[in-house]
């Protein structure tokens, strides 16, 4: 099994055997993530990865994920809940990262934030939190529920509100982001 799907499955079923996939590939996030981490390997052109980038964009539409096959994201991502979620296509997502529903992390247009976001390793992300803009979100960050983020967090954060507020923590992310497989 391809390492970026077993840690991607790891962090839904705490496993990594055929029985754990296919209780896996009843949860929409891994599902989805199954699909997306076999279309990204497939040649575009060839008709395997046809087959695969059909079912992705199938999926897209079935569970409101909408998360472009040219996304980067890295091993252990775990999308929490069934519903809508945009992440841009040139955002960067690191290792176990966690994103609830209705989660937007998209791209400004002008500004001095022109760009998208670059998030680090094991970053929760509430449900609706909204990250826009050429922003650095570094590791063990928590995003509250609700949350608008247009500013650089800094490791070991919690942010808080509209607009959001940053308070440090040490263990932000402990016992958010759990079952990450080494």
């Amino acid at each position: 099994m391809n390492k970026l799907i077993e840690a991607d499955l790891y962090r839904y079923c705490r496993n990594t055997g055929f029985n754990a996939f296919i209780t896996g590939l009843r949860s929409p996030g891994f599902h989805y993530m199954y699909f997306f981490r076999k279309a990204v390997a497939c040649n575009r052109k060839s008709l395997i990865g046809l087959f695969y980038r059909f079912f992705v964009r199938r999926y897209m539409f079935k569970y409101g994920f909408q998360i472009p096959i040219s996304t980067s994201i890295g091993p252990g991502f775990y999308i929490g809940h069934f519903g809508t979620i945009v992440i841009n296509e040139n955002a960067k997502i690191g290792k176990n990262c966690n994103v609830a529903h209705g989660v937007t992390i998209g791209q400004a247009n002008r500004g001095k934030m022109r760009g998208c976001p670059v998030i680090g390793d094991k970053v929760w992300i509430g449900t609706g939190a909204v990250i826009v803009g050429r922003v650095s979100i570094k590791s063990n960050v928590l995003i509250a529920p609700n949350s608008f983020v247009n500013f650089n967090v800094p490791d070991n954060s919690v942010v808080l509100g509209n607009p959001g507020k940053i308070i440090s923590k040490a263990n932000a992310t402990e016992g958010y982001i759990n079952s990450i497989l080494n």
